[in-house]
C-alpha cells in the first residue's frame, strides 16, 4: 500500500521538486525519524533555586529538587518536604531556508507547565541519617509550530508542521549519609504513562496547488506520527562536604534503552474540478514496535560558601548523544538528531558548563535571596555541536515554613539546527524566555 500510494503521489507532483523536499522524510517509504527536542536536551535537574543560579546546583543540591540534580544532596534535608515547581516558556526560532528563501521567517511558540513536584522524608535507621523521596519531573520539551507558504512557477504551496508533547520520569530516591561529610544517593527514574502520555506528536500538512495537463488540481497531504515511550533508567549521585566551605558533588546518569510505539496515519488527496478523474483518496493507518537507545550522562561540581550569606558554584555537564541511536522495526539503526544512519553520522558528546551565585539578605524573619548564573548549554549536532549560550536571575522569600523562588532564564543560540533539515541549507537563530515558580512547604 505504501509503494502505490508513494507512486501515485509522485506521479501528480514529481514535476515539482520543492514540494518533495518536504514530503520525502514524511510520507515516503524509508524509516527516517528525527527526535527534535526545541528545548535544552540535556538532562538537568529542576526548581527556580538551581535555574536562578544558571544551574550550577549539583554540589549544593539542599532542597527537595537534589532528586533530580543529585540525589545524594537530599541527605541535607532535616524534616520533611514538599515542593512544587511551574515553568512558563516562549520561545522564538527564526528560521532561514537557503534554498526556499520564502519559507524563511520567525516562528514562536508559549506554554506553562508542571515541571516539578516532589515530597522528601527524611529518618533514621542503624545509626545513619537517611531520606527518601517521590519526585515527578519533565526532562524534555518537544513543543515547536511551523506555518509558512511559498512560491513556485506552477502554484503556491502551503506547509504546516506542528510538535507537541513531551517526556517525563517519576522517580523514586534514597539518600545515605556514610560519613558525617559524605552522602550517596539513588534516584529510579520510570518514564511512562503518568498525568499524562509519556509521548510527542509530530503532525504534517501539506497543501498544493497546481496544473496537471492544463487543469487544475489541489493536492492535500495530512500525517500524524505518535511516539509512545517507556523505560527505567537511574540517577546516581555522592556528596562531600570537604572542608565546611568547600563542598565537591558527582552525579551519573545511567543509560537506558527505551520501548517505542510508533504509530502513523493520515492520508494524500488529490482533487480537480474541472477533471475528476484526477481526484484522488488515499487513507493510511499502520504501527511499529521500535527502540531508542538514551546516551549516560554525567557532572562534576564545586561549590564555595564564602559566609552564611554568600555561595559560588560551578558545574560541568557531559552527555554522551553519539550514543544516541533510533532503532527501526526493520533493524534500522539512524541518529534522532539528523536521520541519517548510523554509520554516516557524526555527532559528538556535548559538554555544558554552568557558574552560578546565590546572597542572601537574612533577616528576623525573612531570608531574600539574590541569584544570578551564565551557562554555555552546547545541543549535539552533525559535525560539530550547536552552541547555546544563556544566563538567570532570580530572587523568592523564605518565610517561616514556605521558600518562595522565581527566577528568569534566558537562552540563545544563532546560526544552529542545521542538522535538522540539512539538505535545505537551513539554520536558526533561537531565543528562548523561561519563567521558573518554586514553592517548597517545610513540615
Amino acid at each position: 500500500m505504501k509503494a502505490t500510494r508513494g507512486k501515485r503521489v509522485a506521479a501528480i507532483l514529481g514535476l515539482f521538486p520543492a514540494i518533495l523536499i518536504f514530503i520525502s522524510p514524511v510520507w515516503g517509504a524509508a524509516p527516517l525519524v528525527r527526535m527534535e527536542i526545541p528545548s535544552s536536551p540535556n538532562p538537568v535537574g529542576s526548581g527556580a533555586r538551581a535555574l536562578g543560579m544558571g544551574g550550577a546546583f549539583i554540589a549544593i543540591a539542599d532542597d527537595a529538587t537534589a532528586a533530580s540534580w543529585n540525589p545524594a544532596g537530599l541527605i541535607q534535608l532535616e524534616n520533611p518536604e514538599m515542593s512544587v515547581v511551574g515553568t512558563y516558556v516562549y520561545r522564538q526560532e527564526d528560521n532561514s531556508f537557503g534554498d526556499l528563501p520564502e519559507a524563511s521567517g520567525s516562528q514562536s511558540i508559549d506554554e506553562v507547565n508542571l515541571n516539578y513536584l516532589s515530597g522528601a522524608y527524611p529518618f533514621q535507621a542503624f545509626d545513619r541519617n537517611m531520606i527518601v523521596s517521590l519526585n515527578y519531573q519533565r526532562l524534555y520539551d518537544f513543543n515547536r509550530e511551523w506555518d509558512f507558504g511559498y512560491s513556485t512557477s506552477d502554484g503556491p504551496v502551503n506547509f504546516d508542521y506542528v510538535q507537541e508533547g513531551g517526556l517525563h520520569a517519576l522517580g523514586l530516591a534514597y539518600s545515605i549519609e556514610i560519613v558525617p561529610s559524605v552522602s550517596a544517593g539513588v534516584t529510579f527514574n520510570y518514564w511512562g504513562d503518568f498525568f499524562s502520555d509519556q509521548s510527542w506528536t509530530q503532525k504534517y500538512d501539506v497543501n498544493r496547488e497546481l496544473s496537471v495537463g492544463g487543469n487544475p488540481v489541489i493536492y492535500t497531504g495530512n500525517k500524524r506520527e505518535k511516539y509512545s515511550f517507556s523505560g527505567f533508567n537511574a540517577n546516581i549521585g555522592f556528596l562531600w562536604d570537604i572542608t565546611g566551605k568547600w563542598t565537591l558533588g558527582g552525579v551519573f546518569k545511567t543509560p537506558f534503552t527505551a520501548d517505542i510505539t510508533h504509530k502513523i496515519n493520515g492520508f494524500d488527496s488529490t482533487s480537480s474540478p474541472t477533471s475528476p478523474k484526477l481526484n484522488t483518496y488515499t487513507p493510511f493507518d499502520y504501527g511499529y514496535d521500535e527502540e531508542l537507545e538514551m546516551p549516560m550522562s554525567y557532572g562534576l561540581g564545586v561549590a564555595h560558601r564564602f559566609n552564611d550569606a554568600f555561595t559560588m558554584a560551578f558545574d560541568l555537564y557531559r552527555t554522551h548523544w553519539n550514543d544516541f541511536v533510533y532503532k527501526h522495526y526493520n533493524g534500522v539503526k539512524t541518529s534522532p538528531i539528523s536521520g541519517k544512519p548510523i554509520d554516516q553520522s557524526d555527532i559528538d558528546p556535548t559538554t555544558c558548563a554552568r557558574l552560578g551565585a546565590e546572597y542572601l539578605f537574612i533577616g528576623d524573619k525573612t531570608i531574600i535571596p539574590v541569584r544570578a548564573g551564565l551557562f554555555y548549554d552546547p545541543a549535539p549536532a552533525e559535525g560539530s555541536s550547536d552552541k547555546y549560550y544563556g544566563f538567570s536571575l532570580g530572587s523568592g522569600i523564605a518565610y517561616g515554613r514556605y521558600v518562595f523562588d522565581i527566577a528568569y532564564q534566558f537562552r540563545f543560540g544563532n546560526n544552529v539546527g542545521e542538522s535538522t533539515l540539512e539538505h535545505l541549507n537551513f539554520s536558526q537563530d533561537v531565543r528562548e524566555h523561561t519563567v521558573y515558580v518554586s514553592l517548597v512547604y517545610h513540615f
